[in-house]
């Protein structure tokens, strides 16, 4: 099973849980193109007034499936498809939905989970929750316009830590950092959450949507991507870097 995304609606509010077992909900390919699915219809659904994005488990997302990686990622030209139209084609319209989103995120939020966590308005973290891209040891970068957005929502010093020196982040230091909004004990933290989304759902939405379309307005800056950002699909170093993961061994670059 390459997982999945569900979608659960408690009146007004829409669940949104990303589910892969035994990977911590990594990203498969197919969640991607789900999860952009699963927004564009929240989009058009005058009903729906708060999404709140969790994970299944006890984790929110560890990243992407890095055992479809070798099927598509040393071709440059699936490389830029998968991430210029799966993975932003999902993160995109997360961003272009007007319905309030709160993060709901424990555990293991790496790289794809950092990415959609960034799509969100309001985060709410369990103590125990742990950030980061740690995709150097996997010899690659991040995507342009994904470095874009997470840089964006942990600011530059802690985006820059994340993808050059592979750190991990728990949640008091992403709380300082500004990227959450609450840290909460583990215990506390659905409790919370459906309080907040109750909130949220009953607050006026025409307001809510127009405020997050103001807010979208103010922090689309134009972005000059590289010349050509996935020239490097089939260097060695890139084909290190995920052998080394699925072989369980440290990669030698």
């Amino acid at each position: 099973m390459s997982g999945q995304v569900d979608v659960k609606r408690q009146g007004a509010i829409a669940v949104v849980t990303l589910c892969h077992a035994g990977k911590f909900n990594a990203m498969s390919r197919a969640m991607w193109l789900a999860l952009k699915n699963v927004f564009q219809q929240i989009q058009s659904d005058a009903d729906i007034r708060c999404v709140v994005v969790a994970g299944l488990d006890g984790h929110f997302c560890a990243g992407g499936d890095i055992s479809e990686y070798p099927g598509f990622r040393f071709d440059a030209a699936e490389l830029q498809h998968f991430h210029e139209q799966e993975v932003w084609g999902a993160l995109q319209a997360m961003l272009d939905c007007d319905v309030p989103i709160i993060a709901h995120i424990q555990g293991n939020c790496m790289g794809a989970g950092v990415e959609i966590a960034s799509c969100c308005d309001i985060r709410l973290a369990a103590d125990n929750a742990k950030f980061g891209a740690p995709i150097a040891r996997l010899g690659f970068p991040m995507a342009p316009r994904e470095a874009a957005l997470v840089g964006q929502a942990t600011g530059q010093t802690v985006a820059r830590a994340m993808l050059l020196a592979a750190e991990i982040f728990d949640a008091a230091e992403m709380l300082r950092c500004g990227f959450l909004t609450r840290v909460l004990p583990s215990d506390t933290l659905a409790a919370h959450v459906a309080q907040l989304a109750e909130r949220v759902q009953g607050l006026a939405p025409q307001a809510a949507r127009l405020n997050k379309q103001t807010l979208r307005t103010l922090r689309s800056a134009g972005q000059s991507d590289p010349a050509d950002p996935y020239a490097y699909a089939n260097s060695d170093e890139h084909r290190e870097g995920i052998s080394a993961f699925l072989e369980k061994r440290k990669p030698r670059f």
